[in-house]
């Protein structure tokens, strides 16, 4: 039997390094990158002008990808997931994922400030002129309340990066 591949994720605040990181890391492990950012704007172009509209949408998406994330990682093939788990709510989708294949894990914890954060943001909104609606402090304040740090009580298999700016 093969083994499983491994899923990786990211908990972070808006503006930590997750997409950056996450491409990083894909190319280290060789493994399937999976973006949210992209399966939203090519699944529901233009429709995505606010944080409740991105809400609805991540979750129409997150049923649709489960079974071919299991799929991938049935393969022994590593997966990396640039999808937010910034909530307890976020990584139990992440946990049941990988539980109903006896898949392993990695949650990669982003730890940076909120000012560091805001700096990486603006950044963003010069390299990419075309996030500057949504990628704003009103917006980061916005998200960052609902942000809840992991825990290892919730199971997980946490690595901790504290990104120096």
């Amino acid at each position: 039997m093969r083994a499983q591949g491994t899923l990786i994720f990211f908990c972070g605040k808006m503006g930590a390094g997750k997409s950056t990181h996450s491409k990083l890391l894909a190319a280290e492990k060789d493994a399937v990158l999976l973006s949210e950012d992209e399966w939203l704007s090519s699944l529901y172009p233009g429709q995505i002008t606010n944080f409740d509209d991105y809400l609805k949408y991540s979750a129409q998406l997150k049923p649709l990808l489960k079974s071919h994330i299991q799929n991938i990682l049935s393969t022994g093939t590593n997966v990396v997931m640039d999808f937010p788990a910034n909530t307890r709510n976020q990584r139990r989708w992440f946990l049941d994922l990988v539980s109903e294949i006896d898949a392993k894990h990695e949650l990669v914890h982003l730890d940076i400030s909120n000012e560091q954060c805001l700096r990486q943001i603006a950044q963003r909104r010069l390299q990419h002129p075309e996030r500057a609606l949504f990628d704003t402090e009103i917006v980061f304040h916005q998200v960052t309340r609902y942000f809840e740090a992991p825990s290892e009580s919730e199971g997980l298999n946490i690595v901790k990066l504290n990104v120096a700016p």
